[in-house]
């Protein structure tokens, strides 16, 4: 079972927050902005905030910098998860990605049962290490954000979390890239 360990500090991380929508705008991105209200309160630091529209190579170019910028540990994108025509988020995402934490699909499906039951089929979530950068793609309802952070997120980028978490192995996600 897991739980935080309080003899260990809290790590805060720089995170970045990307709305995928052809409709909306800041004052209407209620996902955006539960996502940032959660950072907050866990701790942690909003690195940036950003709306694109659902255009594949803009959202995997944005990414792509945002790997790059060493004050951004966790990109969390929202929106474009779906499975209409227009929703290429989880592509974009994978265009980006080194490695694919394939898991973390498994276990959003598993908590989006619980709230939406077998509606959670749609859903495709996905996450990923690129740049030695976290990216999760999380569907757009303020529900499902609220469900990736509450039940995943929270605990896997706090450092306290026992009996493992992303924090911890944030050095070595570039290990490959450095000079041996």
């Amino acid at each position: 079972m897991s739980r935080i360990d309080e003899t260990k500090p809290f790590i805060p991380v720089g995170i970045a927050v990307l709305t995928v929508s052809d409709t909306r705008s800041l004052a209407e991105d209620r996902s955006g902005d539960v996502l940032v209200a959660r950072i907050a309160e866990a701790g942690h630091r909003l690195a940036a905030r950003m709306i694109l529209p659902d255009e594949r190579r803009q959202i995997a170019d944005q990414l792509r910098a945002w790997t790059l910028d060493p004050a951004i540990d966790v990109i969390l994108s929202t929106g474009g998860t779906g499975l209409t025509g227009r929703d290429v988020t989880v592509e974009a995402h994978r265009d980006v990605y080194e490695k694919e934490i394939e898991a973390f699909a498994t276990v959003f499906t598993l908590v989006s049962m619980q709230k939406i039951g077998t509606s959670a089929v749609q859903s495709r979530a996905t996450g990923g290490v690129a740049n030695g950068t976290y990216l999760f793609a999380l569907p757009g309802s303020p529900g499902a954000c609220k469900d990736a952070w509450d039940e995943i997120l929270k605990y896997q980028l706090d450092f306290r979390h026992r009996p493992c978490n992303f924090v911890e192995i944030m050095p070595r996600l570039d290990e490959h890239l450095r000079r041996k």
